[in-house]
């Protein structure tokens, strides 16, 4: 019996499941939104339709899966060398506070308005990272919001009211 590697791996590597998974599933998403944004106008790129922005997207997601896979199939990138060991636990905390913040963007942008939920949002989801605390978070949200408002409400004159009904806006 032979101790060659797969004809699809390359020696002393071998094939990168998680970098599998990842590309499969931004290959997925992407198909997803190119074929949904491809049921409205496209547009051309000075005068875009509602389709374009997706069906853009969903490629470039699309191209960026295909690239991880086959990244996967050659053993992942070279120079990161951990096993399953040295992951250490799946942050579950930090996970589900990230998705709390979405569906609370989700939940209150008509009611508290675009500047508030922005601030919370990005506050919750700057608490969700590795190496922030409160008061860094703070200063993450408050920038983050300073930025998007400037460039959603300021440059691309987003119709989205900066305070809601909730705080009488």
């Amino acid at each position: 019996m032979s101790n060659q590697p797969a004809s699809s791996e390359t020696p002393g590597r071998r094939l990168a499941v998680p970098d599998l998974l990842a590309g499969g599933t931004f290959i997925a998403l992407g198909v997803a939104f190119a074929l949904g944004g491809s049921r409205y106008e496209m547009g051309s790129a000075l005068k875009m339709g509602p389709g374009y922005v997706p069906v853009a997207l969903g490629g470039i997601l699309t191209v960026l899966g295909v690239v991880i896979a086959v990244q996967a199939f050659r053993g992942g990138d070279p120079h990161v060398r951990e096993t399953e060991d040295e992951r250490g636990p799946v942050p579950w905390v930090r996970g589900g506070m990230l998705v709390a913040a979405i569906v609370f963007f989700g939940a209150a942008v008509r009611g508290l308005g675009l500047a508030p939920t922005l601030f919370v949002t990005t506050f919750i989801a700057a608490l969700a990272g590795h190496r922030n605390g409160p008061l860094r978070a703070l200063i993450i949200a408050g920038c983050l919001t300073a930025l998007s408002l400037g460039i959603f409400v300021g440059l691309l004159q987003l119709r989205l009211p900066l305070f809601g009904d909730w705080l009488g806006g």
